[in-house]
């Protein structure tokens, strides 16, 4: 039954072989005489416009980046249960524990539970993270 199976007629054709003498499509092969499209590797790109002003370049520009924007290196309360009770935590140790890079600034928040009484050090702390850090009477030291 499939070894007798074909396709179509007519669905099937063979590719056209341009360049192949004057009477296939042969000489300029379909390209017309001279131009930047009859060349080789001619053309332009797909975002170019004929010379007019690109779309990139038209659409208005909104809004402001700084380039003095202090970028800190997150740290959750809920991940500081990798120390122990009464532990001094600065950021050399929350780099070798993995929590920080150590190439930007270190911000504590105040996501999750603190597991237990900590003095830690860092560059920032937000208000909730003081908060629930004092709660179980450790300390927040800013550097």
């Amino acid at each position: 039954m499939l070894s007798n199976l074909s396709p179509p007629p007519g669905s099937k054709k063979n590719k056209k072989r341009v360049g192949r003498g004057t009477g296939s499509t042969g000489k300029t092969s379909g390209r017309g005489h001279k131009g930047q499209n009859s060349r080789t590797g001619g053309g332009v790109s797909l975002w170019f416009e004929g010379g007019q002003t690109p779309l990139k370049m038209r659409t208005p520009k909104r809004g402001f980046t700084s380039r003095n924007k202090l970028v800190f290196d997150l740290v959750q309360v809920r991940d500081l249960i990798k120390f122990s009770e009464g532990d001094t935590v600065t950021p050399q140790e929350l780099i070798n524990a993995g929590l920080a890079s150590g190439k930007k600034p270190i911000k504590i928040l105040g996501n999750g539970e603190v597991p237990f009484a900590l003095t830690i050090r860092a560059d920032a702390f937000s208000k909730g993270a003081v908060q629930k850090i004092e709660e179980k009477g450790g300390k927040a030291d800013t550097i």
